[in-house]
Order: structure tokens, then C-alpha cells, then sequence
């Protein structure tokens, strides 16, 4: 098939800092005609008719009412990982675009991440690294000791694919496992990995030694762990975020944790997304932050491209879409 002949796709950028990444290309330019935000503002008049979906990685190209307007023949919209709170639903909705993006595929390597962040903190695995490799260390101290995670009591908030993941690794530490969700799972789901439901969000916060943030963000969920729910954990707790950033009352953390009202925090995610060079959390020694890698294996990635290409193509040839998103 001539190259002409595939669908044209809208991409931000290839390559560089948030592009496409180049290993995909072989891949997706077998099935589509890929044009960069920058192509098409150079040639609109000539291309706006013939772009008929948007790959959206890494949150990129930003979709607004303007490029809607400016795209009559879009169908649909592919966006990479879980979240979408990017997207206007209603918005594309109302011109007939079709969402999709890719919720199960990152539930593995993000689920690994939780426990990756858990492990560390409790066993201050950074500060341990900058301790050893530093020329001024003459010897290590013997009185310089983590918390347990083995036997700990976990706290998941928002036990959906990624979460229940987590409590099976978590089972496997044999630590006692609450959760709190929008809904309570199947009895024998919850058996599986001997799983407690929360129906308050207090209760699981008050019991747990590691509070593992795990929800999807919404209205309901942003800033959902504030100054309130902070000083309801243990001293002695921990809190992992895996999700959003803004699930979390940024400032009423760094105020709990530069008061120890909770020992630590182990964050995947922040906002904005990298911090401010400048920024509090970022001078503190019981923090680990990392860049947002829940889903970065080279595996994980590749398969979240070969879905998006498969809903991209179900829904330009008028089939159901896997992994559809609804408004």
C-alpha cells in the first residue's frame, strides 16, 4: 500500500524529549501517515481535511476546541497510559470523537514501581547510596536502620487494576492489606490477596504503616490527601503516591513532612511535573522522588503503542474500540 494511502495521523513531535519514540516508527508508518503539530500548522489548508485521528503521547499534542474546529474529518483520539484527565471527554464527545487509552498494560510496571518506592524508603535505600559512595564516609554506622515492610500494615487507596496488582505483591510481604475504593471488590478477590475494605478513607489512613496511592484523578480525588487526612496516618507512616500528583495537597505535604507529622513519602509523581528546581520537597532527605516512571520499560511502552494503533484503526473502520473511553 502506497503511503498516501494511510489514514493520516496527527503526532506532537518525533523523536527528542517527549516525541514519539524512534524504535516505534517502523511500526506506525506501516499503518498511518504520521504529520507533526509543526507539518500541519505549516500546511493546514492542505491537511486539516485529511487527518483523521491523534496519537497522544505524553500528553501530547494538547487537545482544545481550536484544533477540534480546525480538524473536521477526526475520529479518533489514542492517548498512551491510564490517565486521562488531559482530555476533555465532553468536548471531544460533542464533535464525535472516539477516546481510547491504555489501562491495562501499565498495570504491571506500575504496580512494580509501588513496591520499588515502598522498598526503598523504608529501607532509606537513596540516603544509603549517599552514604556508601561518598568521599567523606570513614565507616557506617550501626545505629542507621529502616522500618519493616514484611508484616507492615498497606493502606491502598483506590484498589482498581494497578492497586489490586500492588496488594498481590504486598501479600507476598506478608503485610495486612486494607484498601479503600469507590467500590468494594468481589469477596473472593478480596480472599485472594486477603484484602480488608475501608469504607472510610479514615480508617485505612489511621491503621497503615505505608499508604499507597493508587486512585484514578477526578474531581472527587483532587487533593483528596490533605492537611486533614495527613495528620490521621502514623507518625511512623509513609505515603506513596503512583497516581496523580494532584491527589495530594502539595503544600500540606511538605508541611507534614518538615514537621514530622508522617515520616516520609515516596512520590513517582508531583506537580508540576518535574518541580520547580527551587521546590521544598526536593530538599527533603525523607523524600524520594522519582520522574514519573511507573510504565517506563521498553516493553510496556511498545505494547502501549501497538494498542493505540489497534484502536486507532478499529475506529477508522467503524468497529468497537478496545480500551474505549467514555464521557
Amino acid at each position: 500500500m502506497e503511503s498516501q494511502e494511510l489514514p493520516y495521523v496527527l503526532v506532537d513531535c518525533i523523536g527528542g524529549r517527549l516525541g514519539v519514540y524512534e524504535d516505534h516508527l517502523g511500526f506506525l508508518k506501516k499503518r498511518f501517515h504520521l504529520i507533526t503539530m509543526k507539518e500541519y500548522l505549516e500546511n493546514k489548508t492542505l491537511l486539516s481535511k485529511k487527518i483523521r485521528a491523534i496519537y497522544v503521547w505524553y500528553h501530547k499534542p494538547a487537545i482544545n476546541e481550536e484544533l477540534l474546529q480546525s480538524l473536521p474529518n477526526l475520529k479518533v483520539v489514542a492517548s498512551a497510559g491510564v490517565g486521562i484527565d488531559h482530555l476533555d471527554l465532553k468536548l471531544l464527545s460533542s464533535y464525535g470523537v472516539k477516546v481510547s487509552n491504555t489501562p491495562f498494560v501499565v498495570s504491571t510496571d506500575t504496580a512494580d514501581m509501588g513496591m520499588a518506592l515502598m522498598l526503598a524508603s523504608s529501607r532509606r535505600l537513596v540516603e544509603g547510596h549517599e552514604m556508601a559512595v561518598s568521599p567523606d564516609t570513614e565507616y557506617f554506622p550501626v545505629d542507621w536502620l529502616g522500618v519493616e515492610v514484611s508484616g507492615a500494615t498497606l493502606g491502598i487507596v483506590g484498589m482498581g487494576k494497578i492497586g489490586y496488582k500492588v496488594a498481590e505483591r504486598a501479600k507476598a510481604f506478608e503485610m495486612k492489606i486494607l484498601y479503600h475504593n469507590r467500590n468494594q471488590r468481589k469477596k473472593e478477590e478480596e480472599s485472594a490477596v486477603g484484602a480488608i475494605y475501608c469504607k472510610k478513607i479514615d480508617d485505612l489512613l489511621q491503621q497503615s504503616d505505608f499508604v499507597l496511592l493508587a486512585a484514578t484523578l477526578t474531581p472527587q480525588t483532587h487533593k483528596m490527601i490533605g492537611k486533614r487526612e495527613l495528620e490521621l496516618m502514623k507518625p511512623t507512616a509513609t505515603l506513596i503516591n503512583i497516581s496523580r500528583g494532584l491527589i495530594v495537597d502539595q503544600d500540606a505535604l511538605v508541611e507534614a513532612l518538615q514537621n514530622k507529622v508522617i515520616k516520609a513519602a515516596a512520590l513517582d509523581v508531583t506537580y508540576p511535573e518535574p518541580l520547580p528546581r527551587d521546590h521544598p520537597l526536593l530538599k527533603l532527605k525523607n523524600v524520594i522522588i522519582t520522574p514519573h516512571i511507573g510504565s517506563a520499560t521498553k516493553k510496556t511502552r511498545w505494547v502501549m503503542m501497538e494498542e493505540m494503533a489497534e484502536s486507532i484503526e478499529a475506529g477508522l473502520a467503524g468497529l468497537p474500540i478496545p480500551r474505549e473511553v467514555l464521557p
